[in-house]
């Protein structure tokens, strides 16, 4: 609406009649077409070209994560190398890969040792190693789930349970693990009782670092396990079951990720590579096409294992 402003005409003999406001109202122009949405070809084009974007970008988020992860993964191991460490110079030995109860009915694991070492006085003080993992006063510690223990790109659960044969019945709940000591190069749970294994968590008789004469830095003496291939524990294990010692150590026999071998083996989620922590503290992948007598040498504490 416009507006426009004139003044009146004065007639003789007569005073000013101030303004007067003329408005005017031009006419209204023809409706405009109003669009409500996109056509069909445009809607196409735009889910095409959001299509495309994501999958150009969404390989290298997964990628920057998984990098992440596996760097994670990278510095828990060296935690587990310092306290190991630390242990030996305050015991002149590693931890020996596990302890029995007073019954011989269940054993407690090497990582138990090293909980004071890692913040976890209270939990150590907890756990009443004479006494089997089943009675009832470790409850809350079979229960207890230990982030350090926990590979971050491993989606297991942070508990799994022990089965009676046959029966299918829930007997014992064991905190996960994703890093196992290395027994050696045969298979932990073959014979009863464990006889000693060529590497680092032997049986129940503790390694010093002066039995090593390969030298620490090209020994693994803890490495990687996913769930997928075997639920393992920090905490130990029953021996109701067939498995129970690689619940707490594994075996460098074939290769990580090693398919069609033995529970026992090494491996993980991360793509073509298994993280291993040496002797001397340094973590280092492992692929998946290593060479086998190369993988079972860095396995051997002794250049005169078989």
């Amino acid at each position: 609406m416009r507006s426009a402003v004139r003044e009146h005409a004065r007639e003789p003999g007569q005073g000013w009649k101030g303004f007067h406001i003329d408005t005017f109202r031009p006419s209204l122009p023809c409706r405009w077409p109003t669009r409500r949405g996109l056509t069909i070809v445009e809607l196409l084009a735009t889910s095409g070209i959001i299509s495309l974007l994501a999958a150009l970008l969404l390989p290298a988020t997964m990628s920057a994560r998984e990098a992440a992860r596996r760097l994670e993964c990278t510095h828990h191991l060296r935690q587990i190398g310092l306290a190991l460490h630390n242990y030996h110079d305050l015991h002149a030995c590693l931890p020996p890969a596990w302890r029995n109860d007073s019954s011989g009915r269940s054993a407690y694991g090497w990582a138990v040792a090293l909980l004071p070492l890692i913040d976890q006085q209270n939990a150590f003080q907890s756990i009443d190693q004479r006494r089997g993992l089943d009675d009832p006063r470790q409850d809350k510690i079979r229960r207890m789930s230990e982030p350090l223990w926990l590979c971050p790109s491993d989606v297991a659960p942070q508990t799994f349970d022990l089965y009676e044969p046959g029966s299918g019945i829930a007997y014992l709940t064991l905190p996960s693990a994703n890093y196992v000591g290395v027994y050696g190069t045969s298979e932990a749970d073959e014979v009863r009782p464990t006889p000693p294994g060529d590497g680092t968590f032997i049986n129940t008789r503790p390694v010093r670092f002066s039995e090593i004469d390969r030298g620490l830095s090209n020994l693994f003496i803890v490495g990687e396990r996913s769930t997928e291939m075997f639920s393992s524990s920090w905490l130990g294990f029953d021996r109701r079951d067939e498995d129970a010692e690689c619940r707490l150590v594994g075996s460098a026999i074939m290769g990580p990720n090693c398919l069609v071998c033995d529970e026992c083996e090494f491996g993980s989620r991360h793509t073509g590579v298994s993280n291993f922590l040496f002797g001397d503290g340094h973590v280092r992948g492992i692929a998946d096409g290593v060479d086998t007598e190369v993988y079972r040498q860095m396995a051997r504490r002794t250049e005169s294992s078989p």
